[in-house]
């Protein structure tokens, strides 16, 4: 008879789980083609990316709404380069398949298409994101172009530009009256044409947001622009609840987490307070 320690070294290893696909700039274009909606949701840390990566979330977005939902800024022109790229970096130990898309800050890319390229290597070599988004259109055509020549995939991001929202004159819908919509759909159809592999569309009109994406090969994603986009953005916080104050019109929550986050952190102060907590079970004999 073999020996035990032979059958341990002939023995077939168990399989290993396939690992997830791979998403790529390629797969939100087929999933364009074949009119499937895009999922996309925003995450700012390990934890976070990790959940996004078990509910098979397509698009994971280090957006600069960092600044309002996690530092605590009133907008998020405050963000910096800096700060992107350290929340990037924790994001991507949690994900596998996602592809991961990285903001550039407000003023990381503006004065022109060297300060772009500089930008964006620094993000892609340093966090190892895919992409890179930036906002604007017509006017910010020429940097999507140096990227998009140099090997950096750009999604955009037109209507409502949160880092613009002081010249916009706060936070209000864009698109509404015939001329704000002739824009728009240029300035998308001029970003397709620089290279941009995708546009996000802000807080527009659903009828407009439909008419820019009939319009475009390249997929839209919408947050608060109606259902007719190639696919959806939400910001973690706003969907699950976990801000003291109530998400945006354009949200949905799908849970209520930071109620019962200060219930149980309450909890635990109550416990401590009466030397409940810790007992015989939480203590090293």
């Amino acid at each position: 008879m073999p020996r035990k320690s032979d059958l341990a070294r002939t023995a077939t290893p168990p399989a290993s789980p396939p690992l997830p696909a791979k998403v790529r700039t390629a797969t939100l274009a087929r999933l364009k083609r074949e009119g499937r909606p895009i999922v996309a949701a925003t995450a700012y840390d390990w934890p976070s990316a990790l959940a996004l990566e078990e509910a098979g979330v397509d698009v994971c977005l280090v957006g600069d709404s960092l600044g309002m939902v996690v530092l605590g800024y009133e907008s998020t022109v405050p963000v910096t380069l800096e700060e992107m790229i350290h929340h990037a970096k924790a994001v991507k130990r949690g994900l596998r398949s996602a592809l991961l898309v990285v903001d550039l800050p407000f003023m990381s890319y503006q004065l022109g298409p060297s300060q772009a390229l500089s930008s964006a290597g620094r993000i892609l070599k340093e966090t190892g994101a895919e992409a890179v988004k930036l906002e604007g259109g017509s006017e910010i055509a020429p940097m999507v172009r140096a990227l998009k020549d140099a090997g950096v995939a750009v999604m955009g991001h037109i209507g409502l530009t949160p880092q613009s929202v002081h010249a916009l004159g706060g936070w209000r819908i864009q698109g509404r009256g015939a001329a704000e919509a002739r824009k728009l759909i240029a300035s998308a159809k001029a970003l397709e044409a620089a290279g941009a592999f995708a546009v996000v569309l802000e807080g527009i009109p659903g009828a407009l947001a439909a008419k820019v994406t009939a319009a475009l090969g390249i997929p839209t994603i919408g947050i608060g622009a109606g259902p007719k986009c190639g696919g959806q953005v939400q910001v973690r916080h706003d969907l699950l609840g976990a801000l003291p104050h109530p998400a945006p019109r354009h949200a949905k929550a799908y849970a209520s987490l930071y109620p019962s986050e200060v219930e149980a952190l309450k909890a635990y102060a109550r416990e401590v307070r009466a030397s409940a907590f810790p007992t015989a079970k939480e203590t090293p004999a």
